[in-house]
């Protein structure tokens, strides 16, 4: 996460701290928009977690998402 942070604040000029409110305030607003499995991989990845099964979550969520009716 400390990679994207820098990367905003040196995108935008806006102060380190400033930035981590900014990209901290857009990734909680997108997990609580994306369903459980793929979030969790989004916070796995961002943690340093690697996020290598974010393909295997996204392919549940959309079957998932096939399934209802």
């Amino acid at each position: 996460m400390e990679e994207l942070i820098n990367q905003v604040a040196q995108r935008t000029g806006l102060a380190p701290d400033k930035a981590r409110t900014a990209v901290e305030t857009v990734l909680n607003f997108a997990k609580t928009r994306l369903p459980p499995p793929i979030a969790a991989q989004l916070e796995s990845a961002l943690a340093g977690g690697g996020g290598g099964g974010f393909a295997e979550a996204a392919k549940g969520a959309a079957a998932s998402f096939g399934n209802k009716k």
